[in-house]
């Protein structure tokens, strides 16, 4: 598979690396350091179109593909994976909305979402249930004009500080097949929030516990049918898992290009770094890793967008190569550093520590095992 950027994705890639470089790159250890969500910076993006990169452009997106969607992700995470990260969740729920939402919903929300004028959290974790998303517990009651939903999700990005969210909730029997999705208005009465995790990394975007006390959801934000919503939230993770791949590459690029920097500065025993082959080596196989990832991510964006009968297992297996070879690169990059890559001033931690939930979230990196193997097991069933 060729992969030669066209004449747009260069432009793409050139603005969202000039963005991240003037608004976002000043500030990410501070955004790190005080766990500063940076609502205004975001909102910038969206004056960009990075709030809605694959949305439809009659609802105010940009129409791109997943692949141009994630070399901008890339871009913008060499500056802050945690930010990025979070402007790629907002991207999903914004193209939920627009894909599933009725008119009357679009009418009222899409604009806003689009625009990044009003910012969205995705609601399908639950306390009990992380991998086990069919087995969800929040429950949706069928009630004159709407809904009533009750239960608890966890680990929420943004939540507290966003307008709109997709939550998943059960309508009907056990098992996948009885989740529905809903849009609801993150200011509804009876939603109430828990307190603000405090976390490894992730740092520049809040993460809560969100509970659900009979909050009324009108008809008119059910997205899709009644019954969809598990396969709208996997549709969803497939796009998510380039995403957050792509910010993976980001990260340990920022990392590999500045340990790349310091082995030509720093002199050990009257030489730079640089000299000695053993960390020659190591830079090799940073390059080697960082490259396979790359090819693995664009590879399965493009599945993605030509709806490939292996996109799915492409998605995991890019999702789950990347994430892990590109906390790798970062970890080398750390020691490349030596003492100072474990201080914070250098940005080497701060990636380090970003990046270590990559393998963790959209499906943990055991879970896409398991969807590689079931589908290369089924593929070569006798």
């Amino acid at each position: 598979m060729h992969f030669e950027l066209s004449e747009d994705q260069r432009a793409f890639k050139e603005a969202a690396r000039a963005f991240a470089d003037d608004a976002m790159k000043p500030h990410a250890a501070e955004w790190d350091a005080t766990a500063y969500f940076p609502v205004d910076v975001i909102k910038q993006s969206g004056e960009m179109g990075f709030c809605a990169m694959y949305c439809p452009p009659e609802n105010g997106g940009m129409g791109l593909s997943r692949l141009d969607a994630a070399i901008i992700l890339e871009e913008l995470a060499t500056a802050c994976p945690s930010t990025a990260a979070y402007i790629s969740i907002h991207n999903m729920v914004a193209w939920m909305a627009c894909t599933w939402g009725t008119d009357q919903l679009k009418a009222e929300w899409a604009a806003d979402l689009t625009s990044g004028k009003k910012l969205a959290s995705y609601c399908l974790t639950e306390p009990g249930n992380g991998s086990d998303a069919g087995n969800l517990k929040t429950r949706a009651e069928k009630v004159e004009g709407g809904w009533k939903l009750t239960g608890a999700k966890a680990f929420i990005s943004g939540a507290g500080a966003t307008d709109f969210m997709v939550v998943m909730a059960r309508t009907g029997d056990d098992g996948p097949k009885g989740v529905s999705a809903f849009a609801v208005d993150a200011k509804a009465e009876g939603i109430t929030y828990g307190r603000k995790e405090e976390k490894m990394g992730w740092n520049s975007q809040p993460t809560r516990g969100v509970a659900f006390d009979g909050v009324f959801v009108p008809d008119h934000h059910l997205l899709g049918r009644e019954g969809e919503g598990f396969t709208i939230a996997m549709k969803g993770l497939n796009g998510g898992r380039i995403n957050i791949a792509a910010c993976s590459l980001g990260g340990a690029q920022a990392a590999f290009d500045a340990a790349c920097a310091y082995v030509h500065t720093r002199r050990q025993f009257n030489r730079p770094l640089a000299d000695f082959q053993a960390l020659q080596f190591k830079i090799a196989d940073m390059a080697t890793r960082l490259t396979a990832a790359r090819q693995m991510v664009w590879s399965a964006a493009t599945k993605l967008d030509k709806g490939a009968p292996d996109m799915i297992a492409a998605c995991a297996m890019a999702k789950q190569f990347a994430t892990d070879m590109c906390f790798d690169v970062t970890n080398d990059a750390l020691q490349l550093h030596g003492g100072y890559g474990y201080t914070r001033d250098y940005p080497i931690e701060r990636l380090l520590r970003d990046l270590r939930v990559h393998q963790i979230l959209e499906g943990t990196n055991e879970i896409m095992r398991l969807i590689i193997s079931r589908s290369v097991l089924d593929a070569t069933k006798p």
